[in-house]
């Protein structure tokens, strides 16, 4: 084992001032600002660009046994549909891209080609 009894303690930060002297911050109450609902709405007369988007946590979403990470870049107001479709009906994002590729490949092999 290392001979550790070698090392010299330095204390170059010194005595600790009087609790007298201390801030009284800690005795303060804590108040958190309480943030805004997040708005879903598709209709806004502001750009999308313009409009703050609230991350959803995903951590809080059920398990689904899904294991293949799909990443990829869309636009702010693909963002919001999406997100607004799948709180609307209470699924997940990947549920509502699962449908909608159900729906595309359905449309197709009806329409024929």
């Amino acid at each position: 084992m290392a001979d550790l009894s070698k090392l010299k303690r330095r204390s170059t930060l010194g005595e600790p001032p009087p609790a007298a002297e201390a801030s009284r911050n800690l005795d303060a109450p804590e108040h958190a600002p309480i943030p805004p609902a997040p708005s879903f709405a598709l209709m806004t007369s502001e750009p999308s660009s313009a409009r703050h988007v609230t991350p959803h946590d995903g951590r809080s979403a059920r398990r689904t046994g899904r294991t293949l990470q799909f990443a990829t870049r869309v636009s702010p107001d693909f963002d919001e549909r999406l997100r607004a479709i799948a709180k609307r009906d209470g699924l997940l994002l990947v549920e509502v891209l699962e449908r909608a590729l159900d729906a595309y490949e359905a449309e197709k092999i009806a329409g024929g080609a």
